[in-house]
Formats: C-alpha cells, structure tokens, sequence
C-alpha cells in the first residue's frame, strides 16, 4: 500500500486543509496508481477519460493519481476522493512536459496494481528508471506521434512498458488493428472504449439554448477540439463556403490566428465563429443541428467529443481516418463519415442533416441509444475494473506456482 504523504492540499474541491499536513490513512481496499499525463482543470480526452475512471473506481479502491502540473513546483491535493500529486513540470518538448522528478515520484508508491495512461513518454522512462515491477496496465489512448528523433529516443522505454504491461487496454478495434505500436503485442490487449464524460447527458436549461440560438440561428453547426492541424477545422471552414448555415468553433490553439485569416479571405466572417474555451457545452449542443469532427489524421484517435454530442441527440459528420473516430459515429447511422481533407464531402454531408429535418432527428436518436448502450461511463469502469482483477488473480497464482515449484518439500516428492 502506498504511504504517500499529503504535503499540502490546495483548494480544488470542496474541501480545504491549509497549512496541514496530511498522513494518507492506511486502508484495506487494494491500492491502485493511476499515471497520466494530467487532471482538472485540463479537459482533453485522455484528462476526461482518467477522471471518469478514478471516479467510478474510488468506491471499491483505493487511488492515487500522479500527473504533471503545470508549473515548476510539486503539488498534492485530495480531490473526487483520490490523492492527487502534481509533479513539476519544466516546460514541454514537442507537446510532452519536461518531469524530471517524476521517477523518484513513482518510486515511492508500492501499488497493488499501476495503470499508466498513455501516449507518455515521460511515464514509460519513470517507470523504466523505478524500476517498476508489480502488476501493470497500460491504457493506449493513441501512438506516439511527432518528431522522429524525439520519437527514437523514446521508442525504447515505450516498448519496455509495452513488454512488462500485464494487460494493455485500447479503446477502439480499428485503433487496435491499424497501431504500429500494438503489433507486437497485440495477444495481450483489450478493447474497452471510452465513456461519455460525467454530466454530458444531464438536462440543460432551455433558456441557455435558446440563447445561444438567437445568437447563432437554426442552422447551427458545432465542432469541438484545439486549434491544431489534425482537427482538419479548416475543411470545416472552406465547406461553409456551399452551406446556409452557422459554424461555431469551441476550443483554442496555434492555429487560431491563420484559421481566422482564411475565414476573412473566404468572406465567412458572419458564418464563422470562434468561441475560446467554453465551460458548459450542453447548451450549444442543444442548439446545434450537428457536430462536425473534420479530422485529417489518426492523431485523432478516438474523438470523445463525439459522445458529449451524441448523448444529447447530436447526429455527427467524422471522417474515414484510420483511428476510432469512425468507429464511435457509425456512417449512414448515427451520422455520416466522409473522407479525411474534402471540404466538398464534408458540406455535402453537413446539408443534408441541416436540411432533412426526418434523417437528423432519426440519427440523433440512434446516437443517443448508441452512447447509452457501448459508451457509459458504469460499463467503462466495471470491464476496467474486471481486467485489474484479472490481472491480480493471474499474478497470485504465477507467485504461488514458483514458490511451489521451488519449494524443498515439492522438490522432493
């Protein structure tokens, strides 16, 4: 079991102990060490997808959870009733954050089971240089993408984990299939997707969309994500260019000052809209029509966007990357897929759910029943939470075998 201790325990919940500081008390339930790369107040796919987790495992175990901060000092707070540490961070190289300490942080837990969520560079090498050796998962939220030098560097830690992961958890079939990374250890993975976020499918308040309504009109379409190229949002832009209608981009990035320049080249500065990051998105969800998800690369790895749209009867327009994406949105049923980087397809696809009120409502409600069924958040953590016993029940009975096969009074019958 862990001993961590809580130096200091920063208001990020409901609860708040200044200036004390904190003995982790020993429990019996089986202690589990969750590694990611980070936590609130960061929303991306894989920060969504660990809280959803910790907070449907917190119950039957006991968790920590260790993640960059964003700053060059160590933090540790209680939060969603999990132990939290936030090891500095030193800036980042290619998108990863520069941890140094984070392998002395890891050798300080003994876990009954680490689950490592990656891509994660920094973790695979902490974990390398622990010296880790209990039970271990690994969830593959996606490869290792970027530059091939830095990719080279690491390749080696990454494998090392992959190799001495007991189970490797990946959330799409196709994902599993067209992985590079996977090939070699595809006899030992697992297909569990990924969840709705909590509180994406609670009601909304109708006043809060019709607002955003008679800001945008009708016809309005919704997409979601950071400006960066894979999202493929400027395909999205060029193909307002055919339609009569509204796009409202939510989300922010590097590309925000050359996206805005096409959109004034294109003259689609009243179609256009760049809304920043936005905290509550049931409302625009809500008045939307449809989501449009325009990725152009399986960087895009399984799009979970898709399901906060979904869940509130959102039809979606993905595209044919080799990734989840389309796996999650089923083509000519919940949506439709076009091909990656074709403005053409893709406002061909999106008029004819703004204008076919019949075929938009009915693949809403398909997409609806679909997240309640394959993506909740209680089937995520049980199938999770099924593969960690697994793995522990496995590991006993590899112990009790060798110290019986080693055993003077075996050796001598």
């Amino acid at each position: 079991m862990s001993s961590l201790a809580i130096e200091k325990i920063e208001k990020l919940g409901p609860e708040k102990f200044p200036g004390k500081v904190m003995q982790k008390t020993k429990s019996t339930k089986l202690n589990l060490l969750q590694v990611g790369k980070f936590y609130l107040p960061h929303t991306g796919g894989m920060e969504t997808h660990l809280r959803s987790l910790v907070m449907g495992l917190v119950s039957d175990y006991s968790v920590d959870v260790v993640v960059a901060n964003d700053y060059a000092f160590r933090e540790t707070e209680k939060l969603d009733g999990v132990f939290l540490t936030r090891v500095p961070s030193f800036g980042t190289i290619a998108s990863m954050s520069v941890t140094p300490t984070l392998p002395w942080e890891l050798s300080r837990y003994q876990p009954d089971l680490m689950h490592v969520h990656t891509p994660h560079p920094a973790a695979a090498f902490a974990a390398y240089v622990a010296r880790y050796r209990g039970p271990l998962v690994v969830t593959h939220h996606s490869d290792t993408l970027g530059r091939r030098g830095l990719q080279k560097l690491v390749r080696p830690f990454i494998r090392n984990l992959m190799s001495r992961a007991h189970r490797i958890i990946v959330t799409s079939q196709r994902y599993l299939e067209t992985s590079p990374e996977l090939t070699d250890y595809r006899d030992k993975c697992v297909v569990i997707p990924l969840s709705i976020p909590e509180g994406a499918s609670a009601p909304c308040d109708p006043a809060a969309v019709s607002e955003v309504r008679s800001r945008f009109g009708d016809n309005l379409i919704l997409a979601v994500g950071r400006l960066v190229p894979y999202k493929g949002f400027e395909y999205a832009i060029r193909a307002m260019s055919q339609l009569e209608g509204t796009l409202a981009i939510v989300g922010v990035g590097p590309l925000k000052k050359q996206l805005s320049e096409l959109v004034a080249a294109l003259g689609l500065t009243k179609k256009v809209h760049f809304l920043g990051k936005v905290g509550d998105l049931r409302p625009y969800y809500g008045a939307a029509k449809v989501l449009a998800l325009p990725s152009i690369s399986r960087a895009e790895a399984f799009g979970i966007v898709q399901l906060e749209a979904m869940a509130a009867g959102l039809p979606v327009v993905n595209t044919d990357i080799d990734s989840g994406v389309p796996e999650v949105s089923i083509h000519g049923q919940t949506g439709f897929t076009v091909s990656p980087a074709d403005a053409d397809g893709l406002a061909g696809a999106l008029q004819l759910l703004i204008t076919n009120e019949y075929q938009r409502r009915k693949m809403g409600e398909a997409a609806r029943e679909r997240v309640q069924v394959e993506y909740s958040v209680e089937g995520m953590v049980s199938r999770t939470a099924e593969l960690y016993k697994d793995v522990l029940s496995s590991r006993r009975t590899d112990w009790t075998e060798s110290i019986s096969l080693a055993s003077p009074v075996a050796s001598s019958q």
